[in-house]
This record gives structure tokens, sequence and C-alpha cells, in this order.
């Protein structure tokens, strides 16, 4: 029976498995070693004096004294070794530091992450498509339908695969999917489509540069360039005469979307006379290289002008159009709303009426009374904007009309049609700086206006517009300034003619995906 004066005491710790293996085989060197040493020692023959079994003995051990140094060494390195790697072994698997533990999997990228790179992609993919295919118009009129079809259809195939990407990203905005794992899913797949977009067009960029022929010659090339900027710089003057003319009929807001395109269009054509000067320069020097660069830059560069021209000449139709519909809307507008009094009157031969309870069946009719009233006020007060008018009366209308009137869809497809118009000619001249979210918003605008979504499709274009006005200003102008040698350089940067990087502006935007759109960095 235990003493009870030790019943309370701590059991004490032996000393650890390591320092006990250690002592364990130190021990046994030691034992070792001094057996060695009391063998030379015994005394087997007689005193008498050395006979042959003295010998024997002082030979064997001599012998055996030979060995017990190495011997000690051999066991003393044995034992200090296993004392070390049982201590390294203990010290790995208590250790509470991360070096100790077993490295696993890298951590995943954050959602935030994941977000940024999708909406890089779409940047990158969009401006690639829409650099393929002003080159391939350029390239189209010097060759049969024929030899640029493979081109042709990469581009297709890249454009399905960036509107497909698009279109996941605003049901992404959206908010669809909630869940986390999914939206990470949603991004992994943008990128992916992104990427496919890109892959397309880098394959045909070699084939696509043989097609073309610029470094055996630029002769032809420059001739069909020469010849757009002519007709451009013709035209220039009649639109400035033009939107001045829109200016003195028509209130601000009813041009502020082209407020500044001509004055744009001239900055990309005096680009556009320098590149051009310089690729012909270069081409009598007999470098083809950088004569093919500068023609590629002055081909981007007549292309943008032509978007700033043709947009002030489109809205000036667009503003007739809509002045001389107006009247008509108005007079349909009212027949709906006549139709929709019936209906709640429960006469006969009303029709049926809107799928909404008949409470905001009688908020919309006020509304959409107000609006007539106000449209028919502006008619007669002055000048008007009427592609806003007509905005507003089918915006008005539309939940309202049961089809009595088609002048309605008619008014709501040219708003669209000049909104998402509008907004496309902004993102494209002004790519170097427009970010995703612009983008994402004028390719539903354009997908809704496919689908006759009118009012929505307009709604789209009016985000895309104003998103992209704002990443403009914040990108500002970084190559204002730059000297005499670098006319139009600002502009150019920002419409995505030339891709940045370089105090010239770096090379200019080709055909192809991200791996090969640069690729005309000529040394000069």
């Amino acid at each position: 029976m235990t003493s009870s004066r030790f019943r309370g005491r701590p059991r004490q710790a032996g000393p650890p498995t390591g320092a006990r293996l250690a002592q364990a085989v130190l021990g046994g060197a030691i034992a070792v070693m001094w057996l060695c040493l009391l063998v030379p020692a015994t005394d087997t023959g007689a005193r008498g004096g050395p006979g042959p079994g003295a010998v024997a003995q002082e030979e064997d051990g001599t012998y055996t004294a030979d060995l017990v140094l190495p011997l000690i060494a051999a066991v003393t390195a044995v034992a200090l070794a296993a004392y070390g790697y049982v201590r390294r072994t203990r010290r790995t698997r208590t250790r509470t530091t991360p070096g100790g533990s077993l490295p696993g999997p890298p951590p995943q990228p954050t959602l935030a992450r994941f977000d940024r790179q999708s909406r890089a992609a779409l940047v990158e993919a969009d401006d690639c498509v829409r650099t393929s295919r002003e080159e391939l118009a350029f390239a189209g009129t010097r060759f049969d339908a024929s030899d640029a079809e493979p081109f042709g259809r990469a581009l297709r195939e890249a454009e399905a695969e960036l509107s497909a990407a698009f279109r996941m990203r605003q049901r992404y905005d959206d908010g669809v999917p909630g869940e986390e794992s999914a939206r990470r899913q949603v991004l992994a797949g943008i990128v992916g489509r992104c990427a496919e977009a890109g892959r397309r067009l880098d394959t045909e960029a070699a084939g696509f540069d043989v097609l073309r022929g610029l470094e055996l010659g630029i002769g032809a090339a420059l001739e069909v360039a020469e010849a757009r900027f002519r007709e451009l710089a013709g035209r220039t003057g009649t639109t400035e005469t033009t939107l001045r003319d829109l200016a003195e009929r028509y209130p601000p807001g009813a041009t502020a979307s082209v407020v500044g395109y001509v004055e744009q269009a001239k900055d990309r054509l005096v680009f556009a006379t320098v590149r051009l000067n310089q690729s012909r320069q270069q081409a009598d020097l007999g470098n083809a290289d950088l004569a093919a660069a500068h023609l590629r830059a002055a081909e981007g560069a007549i292309t943008q002008a032509a978007v700033f021209v043709d947009g002030v000449d489109r809205l000036a139709q667009e503003l007739t159009t809509a002045a001389g519909l107006v009247p008509g809307a108005l007079t349909g507008a009212e027949a709906e709303l006549a139709g929709v009094r019936e209906w709640l009157r429960g006469e006969k031969g009303a029709g049926g009426g809107p799928d909404v309870p008949v409470g905001e069946v009688r908020a919309r009719l006020a509304r959409a009374d107000i609006v007539l009233a106000a449209v028919r006020e502006e008619l007669t007060a002055g000048p008007y904007d009427p592609l806003d008018a007509l905005r507003r009366i089918a915006e008005a209308v539309t939940p309202l009309a049961a089809g009595r009137a088609g002048v309605i869809p008619a008014a709501a497809l040219l708003v669209a049609r000049s909104s998402t118009g509008a907004a496309a000619d902004f993102v494209s001249t002004h790519r170097g700086a427009v970010g995703a979210a612009a983008r994402t918003r004028l390719a539903a605008a354009e997908a809704l206006l496919a689908d006759d979504d009118h009012l929505a499709a307009d709604a789209r274009a009016g985000e895309a517009r104003h998103l992209a006005e704002q990443d403009v200003r914040a990108h500002g102008t970084p190559y204002a300034g730059a000297g005499a040698h670098a006319i139009g350089v600002g502009g150019a940067v920002l419409g995505g003619i030339l891709l940045g990087g370089d105090p010239d502006g770096g090379p200019p935007a080709s055909f192809g995906g991200p791996r090969t759109r640069a690729r005309r960095r000529p040394n000069p």
C-alpha cells in the first residue's frame, strides 16, 4: 500500500524518449570500449617468462588495441546521429509554427480577384474583336470574299464567344447566381470565353498578314487608306456645318451625344496625315516593317474619324425623323389611352387591358396623361428634343399599349437605335479608357435591341454611355502636350489605335488576339 505522504505528490516525468535512446546507445558504446581495453591485460601464460603462448597473446592484444579508437569513434557517431534524428523528429511533430506542418493546397484566389481578372479579360477581348473587325474591313476592299472568309469566320466565332461572355457578366452584375461558389464558376467561365475568342484571332493572325502582304509592299494598301482619308477630309467640313445647324434648331440636350465629335475627327485625321506620310517615307527607304506599322496606325485613325463624322450625320437624320414622328406618336398614344379608359369602364369592344391590378392601371394612365400634356406644351413653346419626346411618350404609353397604334413601337425602336448607336460610337472611339462595365451594358443593349425589347435597350444604352464617360474622365489625357513629334498621339491612345506604353504611343493595334495584336513593333 502506498504511503500517504506520497499520495498527493505529482508523478515525475522521465527523460524524453530521444534522450533515453541516446543514453542507451552511448552507454553501450562505453561498455564496448571498456571490454576492448581489458582484452590485452588478460594473463593466460606462465609467469616464468615469455613462451609461445605469451607471444601469441601479445600479438593478439596489440591487434585488439588497434581497433579500440575506430570502434569508439564509430559507436559515438551512431549515438549522436540517433540522438539528433530523434530530436528533429520530435521538434517537427510538436512545432506550432506554419513551417512545421506539411504544405497544404495554395489558397484559392478571392472572389474580388476573380472579378478583376474577368473584367480585364472582357476589355482585352473586346478590343481585339473591334480592332480585328476594323482591319478586316480595310483588307476586304482589295481581296475577294473567298480569300478573306477564313478570317471573317474566325472573327464571327470570336464575336460569339465574346457575346456569351458579356451575357454571363451582365447576369453576374444583376446578382445571378447568388452563391459564392457559383459566382466563381461564372467568372471563370467569362475568362475562358474571352481566352477562346482571343485564341481564334491569334490563330489566324499570321495568315492574315500573308493575305495583306504589307511587309512585301504597301503601295496598294496605302492607296486605299489615302482614298478614304481624302473622302473623310472632305466630309468633315460639311459635318461641321451640319452640327452648327443642329445646335440652332434643337436645344443642347439634343446634340449632347456628339459634342466635340468634329474636333476629334479632325484630330484623328491629323494623326492619320502624319502616319501616312511616315509610312510612305519608310517604304521609300526600304523599311517595310516600319512602313507597315505606320500604315496600320493611320488606318485605325481613319476608321475612328469616320465613326465621328458618321455619328453626327446619323444623329441629324434621326432628329429629323423623330420630329416628323412626334405628332403621329401623340395621336397614337391618345388612341391607346382611350382604349384603356374604355376597358376600365367595361365597355363592349374595348378588348383586353393591361395584366396588372386596376389601381396600377389608373396610376399609369394618370402619369401618361401628364407626359403627353408636357410634350404638347414643348411642341408649342419652341425648340425641343424630338428623340427625347418620343422616348417619354413610349415609356409612358408602352406599359398600357394593346397594339392599337403601331406608331408607338416605331417610336421606341427609333429611340433605342439612336441611343445604342451613340453609346457604341463612344465606346469604340474611346476604348483605350472604357472599362468592362460600360462595355457589358452596351452588349446588353445591342442584344435587347435585337430581341425587340426597345425600352430596355434604350435604358441599357444610356447606362453604357454614362459609365463610359465616367471612365474617360477618370482616365484623362496622359499624352497631351507631348510635343510636335506626338501630334494626335493622345487621341490615338485614348481610342485604342495605339496600345500605349511607349513615349510615342506604342505599337498600333492589329488583327489578332492578345498574343499577336501588338506584333507590329518595329525598331525605327
